[in-house]
């Protein structure tokens, strides 16, 4: 299915199992562990909890939901941050990655998970993010589950900031707000005027024209006709071409049986980020859905930062998006 980050009290996910970011002990402590403790029953899942005993560092064990949405509750021991030095990115990515084949084990179909480690255990939180990611995403290439990553507040998500730096560049030098169309024409001019006296450099791969051929022989087509030319074009199959756009595969089908389906515009940004389409050919796609991308849109914007840059994780742009508060790709 997908990954998708959302801003929530993991406790009232309603989801078929919580992670709980618990301490090797299995006792109820502070912070999430805490909340997870109180909102499910303390008494209960701590009797439960104590009859398993214990859990080592990256593993995972499961429990009962008791009081909350969730059906089950699977604990999971992040590392102490220790200055990188000692194994935590290792301890970490298997933290979500044991969760996540103890969740497929039980046959559950969702499942949320905090930020682990990255609250009193003191994981830089750009790193502990970055991991979480990587490891969800690749489960998610191999099997069907929904999943969420959650996050209680706008503060406990960082990016990298380097990362963070180079899109609030780009968008500063891009963005263009509505009512200020002059000053974008004029940019616009100048950028002409230095192209025609050699001073701009050639433009980027992914700034290739298309041609006349390609643009006339496709005009009659669909959306989902055009999708599914390009993914035959670019020798993908339907599974890896949904899952790289983070979409469930239950719209996938959907869009690929029903001619005339006319998907959101974030789903349909997702499948161009899947088939790594240039602007040209994103913009292409996107019209047959009638949409474009626009400088006076800050999602458009940073879409199109990914794509001049050839990055086409759309994980790392979902990462992006929610810290910009955008609307996330696929999900």
């Amino acid at each position: 299915m997908s990954l998708e980050i959302v801003r929530n009290d993991i406790t009232k996910m309603k989801v078929d199992a919580i992670v709980n970011a618990a301490n090797s002990s299995l006792k109820m402590g502070g912070g999430v562990c805490g909340a997870i403790f109180h909102a499910a029953g303390e008494r209960e899942l701590q009797a439960e909890c104590d009859k398993i005993g214990s859990c080592n560092v990256g593993e995972a064990v499961i429990t009962g939901g008791y009081h909350l949405f969730a059906k089950q509750i699977i604990h999971a021991v992040g590392p102490i941050w220790q200055g990188g030095k000692h194994n935590e990115a290792k301890l970490l990515h298997g933290c979500y990655r044991n969760a996540l084949n103890l969740a497929e084990k039980h046959e559950l179909e969702s499942i949320a998970f905090p930020l682990i480690s990255s609250g009193i255990y003191g994981y830089p939180k750009d790193q502990a993010i970055q991991i979480a990611i990587q490891a969800i995403s690749e489960f998610l290439m191999e099997h069907e589950m929904k999943v969420y990553l959650v996050v209680y507040d706008q503060k406990s998500f960082v990016l990298s900031e380097k990362l963070f730096s180079a899109i609030e560049k780009y968008i500063d030098d891009h963005y263009v707000e509505e009512h200020d169309h002059d000053s974008y024409s004029r940019r616009i001019e100048q950028y002409e005027y230095l192209q025609t006296h050699e001073m701009v450099s050639a433009p980027s791969p992914t700034m290739k024209k298309r041609s006349l051929e390609d643009v006339l022989g496709h005009l009659d087509e669909s959306f989902s006709e055009m999708l599914l030319r390009l993914i035959d074009e670019k020798g993908m199959t339907d599974v890896e071409t949904y899952k790289r756009a983070n979409i469930d595969r239950k719209l996938f089908s959907k869009i690929r049986s029903t001619k005339s389906y006319n998907p959101s515009k974030a789903t349909a940004i997702a499948f161009t980020i899947a088939l790594k389409l240039n602007l040209d050919e994103t913009k292409d796609l996107l019209s047959k859905a009638g949409y474009t991308l626009s400088q006076s849109n800050k999602f458009d914007v940073i879409i199109q930062y990914f794509i001049e840059e050839g990055n086409y994780d759309i994980h790392e742009m979902n990462e992006v998006l929610f810290a910009f508060e955008q609307v996330l790709l696929g999900c």
